[in-house]
């Protein structure tokens, strides 16, 4: 006959069918070790720094671009989402694989790691990182360097970055303050435009975020040249189409102003396929002819909003 169980046994086993009916659940607040948890937020993703208990707020979601869910503000941990996630690494193209956490994780975007004679780079971020992630991403030789689009998918990156050596993770400066679990690993810039490493240059846009940027690979599309845009240019559900919005779950608009800025940085660049961050969206790619595409879908938002 089995012994009482223990209250962390307990604990354990009510947060596991707790996970199995909402899918993600609160977690103890000293953690399933008694030390110190770094929280992330369920709406979003963003991981906080350790603390004995969850946060108060998310200022990520509280603000006007993001929300806070129905049910109030909550809060998982890594080792809960073990327990219920796992991540997808698929093959988009030569030197291009896409990481996709299953199911539904936070704002539900991938990540991108894209192959350079260099070191890998690893574009956007997911929340949810465990051994099988990193050692299939270390079988494809490893992540030498990060970007990121936004806060939005700022989620766990100093886990990432400490998963493979502290590399650097490249964010622009105005986004400082977005950034909820500061690291010696976040490195800032400035300007409008800075070269990672193998050549990937990061175009400050601005739109979405004062600090936005937009990833170039010129050897994507079979060397014409692929825009890693997160989700701006947002694809649509109608691949020959993008977007620009301040807020997409509040559907409040970018300006005209902005628009034409925001073209006006992606115009100099040579590309012909576009990656977004959601397959949901026209399977998110707009596999030839993105750069007409983004230029008609601006002319016909700008014509849009003029009314």
């Amino acid at each position: 006959m089995r012994g009482a169980r223990s209250r962390r046994e307990f604990m354990r086993d009510g947060s596991i069918a707790a996970a199995a009916l909402a899918g993600l659940s609160a977690v103890d607040a000293k953690g399933e070790d008694g030390g110190m948890v770094a929280y992330l937020c369920v709406t979003c993703g963003t991981q906080y720094p350790e603390s004995e208990k969850p946060p108060e707020h998310c200022p990520i979601c509280e603000d006007e671009r993001q929300y806070v869910g129905p049910d109030g503000q909550e809060w998982t941990t890594l080792v809960q989402l073990h327990r219920t996630h796992k991540n997808v690494i698929k093959q988009e193209e030569e030197n291009l694989h896409s990481i996709n956490t299953e199911p539904r994780l936070g704002i539900g975007q991938r990540a991108f790691l894209i192959r350079t004679p260099a070191g890998n780079v690893l574009w956007d971020c997911v929340g949810l990182i465990d051994d099988a992630t990193v050692a299939r991403v270390k079988e494809l030789g490893g992540i030498a360097e990060i970007a990121i689009s936004h806060p939005h998918y700022y989620t766990t990156m100093v886990e990432w970055s400490r998963a493979f050596g502290g590399v650097p993770i490249h964010i622009h400066e105005a986004e400082r303050p977005w950034v909820m679990r500061p690291d010696p690993c976040v490195k800032f810039w400035s300007g409008e435009r800075q070269e990672i490493l193998g050549g990937l240059p990061l175009i400050r846009t601005g739109g979405h975020f004062e600090g936005y940027q937009v990833l170039l690979w010129p050897a994507g599309a079979e060397g014409k040249g692929a825009l890693m845009a997160g989700d701006q240019p947002q694809i649509c559900m109608d691949p020959k189409q993008v977007s620009f919005m301040w807020s997409y779950p509040n559907f409040i608009p970018l300006n005209a102003s902005t628009i034409k800025h925001v073209m006006a940085c992606l115009e100099p660049l040579e590309y012909d396929r576009v990656y977004g961050a959601f397959v949901v969206r026209g399977k998110g790619v707009i596999p030839t002819g993105g750069k007409e595409v983004v230029r008609r879908s601006a002319d016909r938002y700008l014509r849009a909003i003029r009314g």
